[in-house]
């Protein structure tokens, strides 16, 4: 049985993830960080909810658990935007400072696998002179550094699904993705854009693979589109 633990949890793949690991059978234990009260349809006694407003003492409050309390893996689905964060100092703050903190805090604890729920960014990388493929490219690097036992990127495109904060221009690719999803049975839509449900179970999928070492050798995995859709797919 496996313990996991989650930050991002009330955003939008971070939603489904949760939903995803509190029906999963071989997960016993599930801690959330979190800012608020997430609402769920949880039925279950597995989850555990951190309440902390200030997410700054989430790496703190992680670095002090017990060592039986210590997850596996820790899924990070946290992200927010510049609009929203107020520029891209602030959103640098959250999508790379407190990433990278969470992350490092986690593999002192001991958590064996990180997961991490990034973006297809093109090309560039590091280098690029868009900022926020060079921010995400840059916390990519920067956890594949710390050396977990194993980690894993998730690389999805456009993420399609409902969001409660406006993204006008988003909006109108994830409707376009949609419509071509629905008149194509996903052939139209898959190699640019994925379902926020599909994303959050190639995520756990992969987070749980890595735990058997005769099904993952390798220390990173980047799961591209293409893998995406082919381990997100319902059972």
């Amino acid at each position: 049985m496996t313990a996991v633990s989650l930050v991002g949890g009330s955003g939008l793949v971070g939603s489904y993830i949760l939903s995803t690991l509190l029906s999963t059978p071989s997960v016993a234990s599930i801690t959330v960080y979190t800012r608020h009260p997430i609402k769920t349809a949880d039925t279950t006694s597995k989850a555990r909810y951190i309440i902390n407003p200030d997410s700054g003492e989430w790496a703190t409050q992680l670095s002090a658990s017990e060592p039986s309390d210590v997850p596996q893996i820790l899924f990070s689905a946290l992200g927010t935007t510049k609009a929203k964060a107020g520029g891209l100092e602030s959103q640098r703050k959250i999508d790379y400072d407190l990433n990278l903190q969470l992350a490092r805090a986690a593999k002192d604890a001991g958590v064996r696998t990180y997961v991490l729920i990034s973006g297809g960014l093109g090309s560039g990388g590091t280098e690029s002179s868009n900022a926020f493929v060079r921010l995400k490219s840059e916390l990519e690097v920067a956890v594949k550094a710390l050396d977990f036992h194993h980690t894993v990127i998730v690389k999805p495109g456009l993420i399609v699904g409902h969001r409660t904060e406006s993204r006008p221009i988003e909006a109108i690719f994830r409707t376009t993705a949609c419509v071509l999803g629905a008149i194509s049975g996903g052939l139209m839509k898959n190699g640019w854009a994925q379902d926020a449900d599909v994303i959050a179970r190639a995520a756990v999928r992969a987070g749980l693979k890595t735990l058997d070492a005769k099904t993952l050798e390798f220390k990173v995995w980047d799961v591209e589109q293409k893998e995406i859709i082919s381990l997100g797919k319902a059972e």
